[in-house]
């Protein structure tokens, strides 16, 4: 389910031997004093009957990889290797990947600093 600034996915395990995850991710512009203009996100929820929160920042440009660093932090709290989260499928993830864009006055084509690609 989405709302600007906020995601919630969840997944309910059918059978024991199946899985299951209840996660919100917040998000909202901040100003880093070294990168400038940011998304600040805050993930919770629990993973498997694990909860967790954690906290990341991505440079403006950076900002719409948020799916690599919310199924890493999802990896770190117990998602099995072999599942990932639904956000590049999910329609949800688009809406989210739009509202990032507007929140961050981002076009399509604006230049990503090499510096954040290694």
């Amino acid at each position: 389910m989405f709302e600007p600034g906020h995601l919630h996915i969840s997944r309910t395990a059918l059978q024991a031997s199946d899985f299951s995850y209840n996660i919100h991710i917040r998000y909202e512009v901040c100003e880093n004093p070294v990168e400038g203009k940011s998304m600040h996100f805050v993930m919770e929820g629990d993973v498997g009957g694990n909860t967790f929160q954690e906290e990341f920042e991505l440079p403006r440009d950076m900002a719409f990889n948020f799916a690599h660093d919310a199924n890493r932090i999802a990896l770190k709290h117990g998602l099995p290797p072999a599942v990932t989260l639904p956000l590049a499928m999910h329609k949800d993830y688009d809406l989210m990947f739009e509202d990032v864009r507007h929140k961050l006055h981002a076009e399509s084509g604006d230049p990503v600093k090499p510096e954040h690609l290694t």
